[in-house]
């Protein structure tokens, strides 16, 4: 019984164990009203992460290892990701005439499009998600976790 107490007062090992758990609790509070707007649209998060990232160099190609680099987190599997995306009509891929190996991608009007009809709902998905927090709060939040994330970004990284 007393070892049991003991425990129950020292729920972490560190303030670093501490504040990891805490971040990746809220990451999963957070992401879960994304995903319930997101399927919404028949898109994941990661999929969305991707036409935002064409959006911005429409109307030109972009070669699908650049757009992996600029991911917010990892995807593992791009091509089916492209191939769910490609199926919607909402990107185009194409093979690079310099380098056969590369495939390029675009997003379409359709993307284009979706993209627009999210705009407003996905701004207030974020005022449910951060809203409660003042501009200051989220000055020093952002700034926070750029710091801890720092040492783990790579050099040619657009999250430093």
């Amino acid at each position: 019984m007393k070892r049991t107490a003991r425990r129950a007062g020292r729920r972490f090992d560190s303030p670093q164990q501490e504040a990891y758990l805490a971040l990746w609790r809220t990451y999963d509070r957070l992401r879960a009203l994304e995903d319930d707007f997101f399927a919404q649209f028949d898109l994941t998060a990661q999929q969305y992460n991707l036409l935002r990232l064409l959006r911005a160099t429409h109307p030109d190609v972009v070669p699908t290892s650049s757009l992996l680099a600029q991911l917010v987190s990892r995807a593992p599997d791009v091509t089916r990701m492209l191939d769910r995306l490609e199926e919607r009509d909402l990107i185009v891929r194409s093979r690079s005439v310099e380098d056969r190996r590369a495939v390029l991608v675009a997003i379409t009007e359709s993307g284009l499009a979706l993209l627009d009809q999210i705009a407003e709902p996905l701004r207030e998905c974020h005022r449910r998600q951060l809203g409660h927090l003042s501009s200051s709060d989220l000055k020093c939040l952002i700034d926070v976790l750029r710091k801890a994330r720092a040492p783990h970004e790579g050099e040619d990284s657009h999250w430093k």
